[in-house]
């Protein structure tokens, strides 16, 4: 293809070059508005929008327009155009036309387009080309006549060295040429020096004017940017250092020639002001040649320029693809490698889609017009080739885009929520659909989606800065590190909620003795700023420490994480120490909390926490003080206080029978109460006292992280009777909120102790003696009633578990059977009930407050029995007649067989390893084993067993049976031997005991004796 000789003139032509920071784009404006009209092409849209508001602000904005490949701003009859070099015209009538970046003619893949304007546009009356000295001999060669004038740098610009990006001055660049490593290089800068202002090429201009402005302004220091900074944006910088020196030109990654280098170094100077340049980060120092290239400009000169022709052929797909394959003939000028556009264009040839309904010239020129779409999203040129399909089809089919389908690609652009990469590639997306919305006859309404799309964008650019400058500016150190060069001596208060203020900006909390400096950073400044806090700090202490030794209980807390509050801040923390009821505070203070101030503080913490255990804990603080109790008495009450306030009776069951009535009387006294599975202090099963137990326990025992920590208090103060048990749990936690653990249920104490007192009843029935309690059903075994189920807010099935872990073993007959025993009990005639053995009932007699131990007292009435929270579940006792069944299909269904509950015995064990029990068939035969006679060996006990007299248990502790439960129990019924009784109940003879004279059971044994007589 030839190039008319006239086109490569130099005739009026004038080539303004040299190097950064000479003036060259103001020399070009001056030139512009002397003209009538004119057009100024520049190499990015933010620069088109940094000269366009300079030209509006010479000339008025009703004269300038600006065009860019997605924003147009048109008045009508504007006299000056400001495009970036892509939206120039092809032809123009405008008496000036400049070109700015000229060098840029050499870029792998964007030079093209450049060469094409320096060679074919000019202006009626004078043309500039501005741009590198290194142009002038390719100028010069295919320009001939071309005047060139040569401007001088204004300042001088001086290597640096390397620095560590933490130690560059103020007033700095720092250059990076990936998304990721600017943002990386801006968190540590906002770490260590109060912020940076982002600007990358992506940027909208709205976005980049905004981070510029912060930067301009002094808001933040430092600047860290791609090389957009290196075409013509004005910017008072003093430094420009290097943190990388490789980058992707759009083919590979590649380092920097000199020339290029300079041009991003020559930021740092403006006008007179000397500038200077380095490197920093891994980036290796520059060697002396290359550093006296940059310092005195000199590079290599450009030896050709891309080009592609602008000759195209319309006439088919193939004689278009043919025209872009073009050779230049013209010495100093080379093909340039396929273009985004190009590259679309090659993929869309092949779509058979897309061949198909090109089918002639225009349409093929409507194809090549839809391939200049940019690729803003910067996707691959597959995907990027299927949006212009898709665009390239409705302007062909419909002849214009389908505006319902720009709707729903520009809805899902506008919302400004997420990061910063959220916006970003929002910001793109709506890019693309305001370049759509640009091209003249794209569009059915054009100006309807120029402005939503505009308005969508700048929406989307605001939050895009303001997401930066919360990501990479601190403000609040920022401008106090301003303040801070200008006035060394800083002034500090401290506001009534902590918030410490350094010449009215926020530094810093104060939170009860401790200080946390807010800034983040290190070096001088932020040493000046703690200074300046400390000095105000030092005064605030000494008056905390005064006004909390003088506060009320009222005032301080003690939370479940063991921290001591004062007004709600931490001031100390508990830890363990030699006694359980008497942790050891440490406190939670700053060095400037000295001498006298420091000791009242602790002195004053330390009292409320021996205060706030001895008032919730007070039963148990009481027994740990007790003077009166002796011998075994007192050594009940140190185990009592060792465990928290619970034992289990089997562990002290020696203990307990050797213990006479008044070393019972004189315990009895500060609450403790003799249960028939435990001894315990029934005040402390609340949550208050049970949340304290549980935190003195974890202090000493390192538990404050083990799972189950704290989460059965809420269960207790829900009023729960039972509880399902957590196999992850601390096995302990159970026992210190008041609960037994039962296998897979755990009951509170308190309710296993009512409990206790319906069973007993059921076995010390006489049968032939009338009435029959419910439940009872040979003077041996019971069956679990609805009275139990209800105090234990439990289901039969959890009612079995229970009673097994317990020690409880039971025997299943047949329901048939069981009824016709009871029926034959019933209908026996009355017998008048044998005289029971009076001494037998004064035995264990309480000799404090007239009430019986558990082991010995009557049942409760139904009336005085608490129903459990919920709705328990209630169910007709075991041993009731069985009525005939029916299923849903109307056959008859065999009853549940009965369970007959019994005290568990050694013999229960030994059967453990032998045959089958009689009693062991349940359910069609199957022996009863969700394990018969397991109990407590859930709790780590012998596999399926009965635990042993002396098996361990809970922590180490030997548990027995529910026969030694009942421990020294005085009600020894059948002494005499009757048939079928003796022999289960045949025990050693009892061991007498002195009598309580003040007992009320002594009273009525009495009384019983006179009427004998």
């Amino acid at each position: 293809m030839s190039v008319h000789p006239m086109i490569l003139s130099g005739r009026g032509v004038t080539a303004v070059l040299g190097p950064t920071n000479t003036g060259k784009t103001h020399y070009a404006i001056e030139r512009m508005i002397a003209h009538d009209s004119g057009v100024i092409g520049l190499p990015l849209r933010l620069l088109a929008r940094e000269v366009y508001t300079r030209l509006v602000e010479r000339v008025g904005h009703h004269n300038v327009a600006l065009i860019t490949g997605e924003e147009k701003i048109t008045p009508h009859r504007a006299r000056y155009s400001v495009c970036t070099v892509e939206a120039m015209p092809r032809e123009t009538t405008a008496s000036f036309v400049a070109i700015d970046e000229v060098q840029l003619a050499g870029d792998l893949e964007r030079g093209h387009i450049f060469t094409d304007r320096i060679l074919h546009l000019r202006g009626r009356g004078e043309t500039l080309l501005l741009g590198a000295g290194t142009m002038r001999p390719i100028l010069e060669q295919l320009l001939p006549g071309i005047t060139v004038v040569e401007r001088p740098r204004m300042s001088q610009l001086l290597y640096a060295g390397s620095k560590k990006i933490t130690r560059l001055p103020h007033r700095s660049a720092i250059v990076a040429f990936s998304a990721d490593e600017v943002y990386a290089i801006a968190e540590l800068i906002r770490r260590q020096r109060g912020g940076a202002a982002v600007v990358l090429g992506a940027l909208s201009p709205r976005t980049r004017n905004a981070q510029v402005a912060l930067y301009q302004e002094g808001d933040v220091e430092y600047l860290v940017a791609t090389d957009a900074i290196g075409m013509g944006l004005n910017l008072d910088v003093d430094h420009v250092a290097f943190a990388q020196d490789r980058k992707f030109d759009g083919y590979q990654f590649r380092n920097l020639n000199p020339a290029e280098l300079a041009q991003i170094a020559g930021r740092a100077g403006r006008h007179l002001r000397d500038g200077t340049f380095g490197v920093t980060g891994r980036v290796d120092p520059f060697d002396n040649e290359l550093v006296h290239r940059i310092e005195s400009h000199e590079f290599d000169p450009v030896k050709v320029l891309q080009w592609r022709s602008k000759a195209f052929d319309y006439s088919s797909l193939t004689a278009l693809k043919k025209s872009l394959d073009a050779a230049p003939t013209v010495p100093g000028l080379t093909r340039a490698l396929p273009a985004v556009d190009q590259q679309a264009f090659e993929h869309l040839a092949r779509y058979p889609e897309v061949v198909d309904i090109t089918t002639n010239a225009e349409r093929v020129e409507k194809l090549w017009e839809a391939c200049a779409l940019p690729d803003y999203r910067r996707i691959t040129p597959v995907q990027h080739a299927d949006l212009i399909s898709t665009i390239y089809a409705d302007l062909v089919r419909r002849g214009t885009v389908n505006e319902d389908f720009m709707a729903e690609q520009v809805r899902r652009a506008d919302h400004t929520d997420g990061e910063i990469d959220t916006l970003s590639a929002r910001i793109a997306q709506i890019r693309t659909w305001t370049y759509v919305s640009n091209r003249p006859g794209w569009l059915a309404d054009p100006t309807h989606w120029q402005e939503k799309t505009r308005e969508i964008e700048d929406r989307l650019s605001d939050a895009l800065h303001e997401r930066l400058t919360k990501r990479f500016v601190d403000r609040r150190t920022s401008v106090l590190m301003k303040r801070l060069r200008e006035n060394a001596m800083l002034e500090a208060e401290i506001s009534v909620n902590g918030d410490v203020f350094v010449e009215g900006h926020h530094v810093g909390q104060l939170t009860g003795f401790r200080f946390a400096l807010a800034t983040g950073g290190d070096g001088q400044d932020a040493k000046a700023v703690q200074g300046a806090a400390q000095k105000a700090l030092a005064l605030e202490f000494e008056a905390r420490a005064a006004r909390l030794h003088a506060s009320g209980n009222n005032d301080l807390a003690l939370s479940s994480d063991g921290l001591v509050r004062w007004l709600g801040d931490p001031v100390a923390r508990l830890a363990a120490s030699d006694h359980v009821m008497r942790p050891r505070v440490i406190l939670l203070a700053d060095d400037q909390l000295q001498a006298n101030a420091r000791e009242h503080v602790l002195a004053r913490i330390e009292r409320f926490v021996n205060h706030h255990i001895g008032t919730v804990l007070k039963p148990l603080d009481d027994i740990s003080r007790a003077e009166d109790l002796e011998g075994l008495a007192k050594g009940l009450a140190f185990q009592l206080v060792e465990n928290l306030g619970v034992l289990f009776r089997r562990d002290v069951a020696e203990e307990v029978k050797s213990l006479d009535q008044d070393g019972r009387a004189s315990i009895r006294k500060y609450g403790v109460r003799f249960g028939a599975y435990h001894i315990f202090l029934p005040a402390l099963l609340k949550p208050a006292p049970a949340e304290l137990i549980t935190l003195l326990w974890a202090l000493k025992n390192d538990g404050l992280d083990k799972p189950g920590y704290g989460d059965l208090i809420p269960m207790l103060a829900a009023g729960r009777t039972s509880v399902v048990t957590d196999p992850s749990f601390e096995r302990t936690f159970y026992k210190l909120a008041g609960f037994r653990f039962l296998g897979k249920r755990a009951v509170r104490i308190d309710i296993l102790e009512r409990l206790a007192d319906l069973i007993r009843p059921l076995l010390q029935w006489k049968p032939g003696t009338q009435p029959r309690p419910e439940g009872a059903y040979d003077g041996r075994r019971f069956t679990a009633t609805t009275s139990m189920l209800s105090i234990l807010g439990a289901t039969p099935d959890d009612m079995e578990e229970i009673l097994k872990g317990l020690g409880y073993r039971a025997d299943s007959i047949k329901a048939e059977e069981a009824a016709a025993f009871l029926a034959s009990q019933d209908g026996a005639p009355a017998v008048a009930a044998a005289a029971s053995d009076p001494a037998a009932a004064i035995d264990d007699a309480d000799a404090g407050d007239g009430s019986a131990d558990a082991e010995t007292a009557v049942a409760a009435p139904a009336a005085e029995t608490e129903k459990a929270e919920g709705d328990a579940v209630v169910a007709t006792s075991d041993a009731q007649p069985a009525e005939a069944q029916v299923s849903e299909a109307g056959e008859p269904v065999e009853a549940k067989p009965v369970l007959l509950w019994r005290p568990g015995t050694r013999q229960d064990n030994q059967r453990q390893g032998g045959g089958r029990h009689q009693g062991d068939q349940r359910r069609g035969g199957q022996r009863h084993g969700r394990g018969q006679g397991q109990g407590e060996g859930h709790e780590g006990g012998r596999k399926g067993g009965e635990p042993m007299r002396g098996k361990r248990h809970e922590g180490g502790k030997s548990e027995g049976g529910p026969r030694q439960d009942r421990g020294d129990r005085h009600d020894r019924h059948d002494r005499g031997g009757k048939p079928g009784q003796g022999k289960f109940e045949a025990r050693p003879p009892r061991r007498e005991k002195p009598v309580d004279p003040d007992s009320p059971f002594a009273k009525l044994a009495a009384l019983k004796e006179q009427m004998k007589k």
